[in-house]
């Protein structure tokens, strides 16, 4: 199988990293992007080839996967259209819809829409995909191939789903560094060093993940574990309640699925 990458950033990256440790061939993936910086950050990294333009490929693809950003996607599309074969094309752009993707690459209909998240870095990502009415069970296939080489792969039959996507898993990352950041400040003012504060934070939201993942309970459950009538766990969530941080929690998730609908609608019109 012989995979193009537009587009050579960290997802491009990542992905490109996953596959070639799951036993992908070097030869078969090819990267192109404008940048030189990019191209020869991602050569070196991974020793795959990289161009500066399609027109400089001799070769056929079977996969063509766009990891550019939403702003650029109607370009690059317009740009490729007619150049790229019968190859199936998925993209990780965020909020841009297979209706829209069609249309920029002259009704193109092999699609499938993905929406990784950064720690496909380490191989420990989650994607979501869609696959659009044209794309064939082989096409799925190989789309599932390429996500789970950096981590777990959820399916959906209806493509709104991915702009919650989006939110919980795309930007999730986000939301847990936040978190950490609150949580190790705090430690530094009440007195531990920089190190130590560091050390305990992160372990403790690494152990706690993996508590989530590999225990039989839910999340709810294993709060109310940890939580002691009258303790200190109590104190602490109490305060949170009173400041509704659970419900400013949904809300941001909620944004966050509001601003992937719209990056659709505002770049689809293009």
């Amino acid at each position: 199988m012989q995979i193009l990458f537009v587009g050579g950033g960290n997802m491009a990256g990542a992905l490109i990293g996953g596959m070639l440790a799951q036993g992908f061939p070097t030869a078969a993936v090819t990267v192109v992007d404008v940048s030189p910086e990019a191209c020869a950050r991602i050569a070196g990294r991974h020793g795959v080839r990289t161009l500066a333009d399609i027109g400089e490929a001799r070769e056929v693809f079977d996969v063509v996967l766009l990891a550019v950003k939403p702003q650029q996607i109607s370009e690059v599309c317009r740009a490729i259209a007619g150049r790229i074969g019968n190859a199936l094309v998925i993209s990780i752009a965020a909020g841009i819809r297979t209706t829209d993707l069609a249309r920029w690459l002259g009704g193109y209909r092999r699609l499938v829409r993905a929406m990784p998240n950064t720690p496909a870095l380490l191989g420990a990502g989650v994607s979501g995909l869609y696959a659009a009415p044209g794309a064939s069970a082989k096409d799925r296939e190989d789309a599932q191939r390429i996500l789970a080489a950096v981590g777990s792969v959820v399916w959906f039959e209806s493509e709104p789903a991915l702009d919650a996507v989006t939110a919980v898993s795309g930007s999730g990352p986000a939301f847990v560094f936040y978190f950490m950041e609150a949580v190790e400040d705090a430690a530094r003012t009440l007195g531990l060093d920089a190190a130590a504060a560091r050390k305990l934070t992160l372990e403790t939201f690494l152990g706690a993940a993996r508590l989530a993942v590999e225990g039989e309970d839910p999340p709810s459950v294993l709060r109310e574990k940890v939580t002691s009538k009258g303790g200190t766990t109590e104190r602490a969530l109490k305060n949170l309640d009173a400041a509704s941080v659970k419900s400013r929690i949904v809300a941001a998730v909620r944004a966050a699925a509001d601003r992937a609908r719209e990056l659709g609608d505002e770049f689809g019109r293009i």
